[in-house]
């Protein structure tokens, strides 16, 4: 039975309004113009600074999800990525109050019972009402891939294309007034034409659902993207990766310009980097554990390569692990700890970074860092690799320096006479100016730890355009 403080919890948070944190109601979103970026309504950017709650709906509490969420909207996420129908048997063992999603697990057949509160989809609502009022966006994938993918005890995966496009209809219409982004897919790979086609209808239903009101994407299992299966197809409205849990760039994080330079164009996100405390690789034996540097390098590699925003993610709050639950591969710490871990802070000094340059005209470059020679030394390989981004008119210019290492940038390529410089502490979110010089084609920079592996991003400006300092608020 809820105790009266909860009760009276969940009263007080359902009467929050959309000022709480100082945010508004997160916004109907579409595609820019130029096809690269995400836009609100008024055409203003939308930066996806996404985070991996997959279990969320399935096990926490109202109370519990209020604290993730809050947590969240403070640190300057804009989009939670939840499953309703989650992985962890997330048809059989019921939720926080103790429902199920469907009647003898049929997806057409939805568990649901008059008044609020009192079956599995009205938690649904809270969480998504309660997001939304913070200023998040869901990014809601309709159920896992194992719903679709994987055998059930009758030999057949839950989902066909019948049931799924009458589901999706269902949840389509349930959340067409919420502020949402669809997700197909749910880590699973795409074997045979009729998985496919489950996919498709899935997205046919959300369309008729909600009237074709929200974005559609699909979340692909590890190493690959959206793209491989479902580029060309017009449901799919921008391509997500998941280049997984290692930290080399080279073979992972490099995919992503690779989507950006597809046709037609697509923007393009990696929805599932290395999470923070996670086993590198699934291989903690021998690699050990990623740390935050490790969730920076990816985030910085996968915007200057051209992704519109990023998603970041916790071993331990995707699984919202905490004493009672079976561990999935070896988290650290409860998920309640692992919210102030310290990559999830960093993400928001990444977004604030982007956001105070034009955003929209932003390209990816890597040709502005001038190669040495010894290429794997500058621009670097692995874990060393350096990056680069700019505005296509050439207003600014950023390098994602991973380690101390002197670099010479192609100077030429920023627009103005005078060029003004300054270092970014992507650990802390500050800035500091060294100073404006002559633009004169080619400048060495040294960061300011030389030999040691920490971080920093160059920011290159036209002077003329009086930017404010990196991370201050810009004129997007």
């Amino acid at each position: 039975m809820t105790s009266l403080s909860t009760t009276i919890l969940i009263l007080l948070s359902t009467l929050t309004t959309t000022a709480t944190l100082g945010q508004s109601a997160p916004p109907i979103l579409k595609v820019s113009s130029n096809h690269r970026y995400l836009v609100k309504e008024d055409g203003k950017p939308f930066f996806w600074l996404g985070d991996t709650a997959w279990e969320i709906f399935h096990r926490l509490n109202r109370e519990d999800a209020d604290k993730y969420l809050t947590d969240r909207a403070k640190k300057g996420f804009t989009v939670i990525q939840a499953v309703a129908i989650a992985e962890f048997e997330g048809d059989t063992v019921p939720n926080a109050y103790g429902h199920l999603p469907f009647i003898d697990f049929d997806p057409t057949k939805p568990a649901t019972t008059p008044g609020k509160n009192n079956d599995y989809w009205d938690h649904v609502d809270y969480i998504v009402e309660r997001a939304n009022s913070l200023g998040l966006t869901i990014g809601f994938l309709p159920t896992w891939g194992r719903y679709w993918h994987d055998a059930r005890a009758g030999g057949k995966p839950m989902f066909n294309p019948t049931n799924a496009e009458i589901y999706g209809e269902w949840i389509g219409r349930r959340y067409k007034n919420s502020a949402v982004v669809w997700i197909l897919g749910g880590d699973r790979e795409v074997d045979t034409p009729e998985q496919k086609e489950t996919i498709r209808a899935m997205a046919r239903g959300l369309r008729n659902g909600d009237g074709g009101r929200h974005l559609i994407s699909f979340h692909p299992n590890g190493g690959v993207g959206s793209a491989g299966v479902f580029h060309n197809e017009p449901w799919l409205d921008f391509n997500m990766r998941q280049n997984g849990h290692g930290t080399e760039y080279t073979g992972k994080y490099e995919n992503i310009h690779a989507d950006y330079n597809l046709v037609p164009i697509k923007p393009c996100l990696d929805a599932e980097p290395i999470y923070e405390d996670h086993p590198v690789a699934f291989n903690a034996k021998r690699f050990g554990h990623s740390i935050a540097a490790d969730v920076r390098r990816a985030a910085y590699w996968d915007m200057f390569a051209g992704a519109f925003g990023h998603t970041y993610g916790h071993h331990s709050v995707w699984q919202m692990y905490s004493p009672e639950r079976t561990p999935v591969n070896d988290p650290l710490m409860v998920w309640t700890e692992a919210i102030q871990q310290p990559g999830a802070t960093q993400m928001g000094y990444l977004r604030k970074l982007m956001e105070s340059r034009p955003f929209l005209t932003r390209i990816p470059d890597d040709s502005l860092i001038v190669d040495g020679n010894v290429k794997t030394s500058m621009p670097g390989a692995g874990t060393r690799h350096f990056a680069a981004t700019r505005d296509e008119s050439g207003s600014y210019a950023m390098v994602y320096a991973p380690v101390g290492r002197k670099f010479n940038v192609l100077t030429s390529k920023i627009s103005g006479s005078k060029v003004h410089a300054w270092w970014f502490n992507p650990r802390t979110g500050k800035a500091k100016s060294i100073g404006e010089f002559a633009n004169e084609g080619i400048k060495e920079f040294s960061p300011p730890d030389l030999g040691e592996a920490i971080d920093w991003v160059l920011v290159l400006d036209d002077a003329s355009k009086r930017f404010p300092a990196p991370g201050e608020p810009g004129r997007n």
